[in-house]
């Protein structure tokens, strides 16, 4: 831990900011070189990054997180890659820089090749992995809570940029994808993702008597690669917190959809599979919690699941339908 970007980078030789193709949070990015050895220092602040905002952090999560040293709850699986932070930052204390070892070599390039089907079980394999290892774990910390993950792109959350002037691409993006939804989705879920987009309380209240575990919150293959090591890394740790392993796998299904090697049904399986060999005994729960946070997964993106094929969208509305049956 530093108190100041200074302190952080002490011994540093060279800084160059950059930007990075898939970070679209509105977060800035330096490329650090630290006693000879490529870094990526990355600076967050809600003045600056819209996911903070919708995940009302003033206490800058990424920092929490390292000092609760709950980045290293799975660390023969899981590289992080992150080496310090500094925190109480920027207006009011409330931003943080975390430095990184340049690992962008080991990520997932970008595009919408599919996945090959050894790396996606890999991912899966240790999504599941870390939630057997911390299910049970209840957030003392004070991480991001569940209503606030299932009211990103909310009502609230877009009239505050709309106030704001629309400073990021994104939740402006959104709210035009909310106005193809209500066009497109069928009225019965359009009506249920709309009260849930406003209260997103139902959905809390229908997984409270299901498994939680710590959840890094952001599987999407922009954050995730294979280290030389043959571990996963793991990066932007900005939405960890409380929360059903199953909705890091919604997280995951619904942003990686078009590299998946699999279908999104081969995929639930297999990630429930990989539970039941971390000795997790799905069967008291799992129909229920994956159904329930697929369903909040579309109260997340159903704009841009709007924005996409009809076969898309209309997977996850079926789901959706399935979802709300639980509530």
């Amino acid at each position: 831990m530093a108190s100041s970007v200074d302190e952080l980078l002490a011994g540093a030789s060279h800084r160059e900011p950059f930007l990075t193709s898939d970070s679209k949070s509105g977060s800035g990015f330096e490329r650090v070189v630290v006693d000879g050895v490529p870094h990526v220092l990355k600076h967050v602040h809600p003045d600056r990054d819209w996911t903070m905002r919708f995940n009302h952090d003033v206490g800058c999560h990424p920092v929490q997180v390292w000092a609760a040293g709950l980045m290293d709850s799975y660390p023969e699986r899981i590289d992080h890659a992150t080496v310090a932070v500094a925190g109480g930052l920027g207006r009011n204390g409330w931003g943080g820089a975390i430095l990184m070892r340049d690992v962008g070599a080991d990520l997932t390039p970008p595009g919408d090749t599919p996945l090959d089907h050894p790396t996606h079980s890999r991912h899966l394999a240790d999504i599941a992995g870390l939630s057997a290892r911390m299910l049970g774990w209840r957030d003392t910390v004070g991480l991001v809570p569940l209503a606030a993950r299932w009211g990103w792109f909310g009502p609230a959350c877009l009239a505050a940029e709309a106030a704001r002037g629309w400073p990021d691409l994104v939740p402006r993006i959104a709210e035009q994808g909310w106005r193809r939804f209500a066009e497109r989705a069928p009225r019965p879920v359009r009506d249920v993702v709309d009260a849930l987009r406003r209260d997103p309380g139902p959905l809390v209240a229908a997984v409270a008597s299901t498994p939680m575990t710590f959840v890094h919150g952001d599987w999407k293959l922009g954050n995730v690669g294979t280290g030389r090591d043959g571990r996963t890394v793991l990066l932007d740790w900005t939405y960890p917190g409380e929360a059903p392993p199953c909705y890091e796998l919604a997280w995951y299904l619904v942003l990686n959809s078009s590299r998946l090697p699999t279908s999104k049904e081969a995929t639930i399986a297999e990630f429930r599979a990989a539970l039941e060999r971390h000795g997790v005994d799905t069967a008291p729960w799992y129909e229920r919690q994956v159904a329930i946070c697929l369903l909040g997964a579309l109260v997340i993106f159903g704009w841009e699941k709007a924005l996409g094929s009809d076969a898309e969208l209309h997977w996850w509305c079926r789901r959706a339908v399935e979802g709300a049956r639980w509530l």
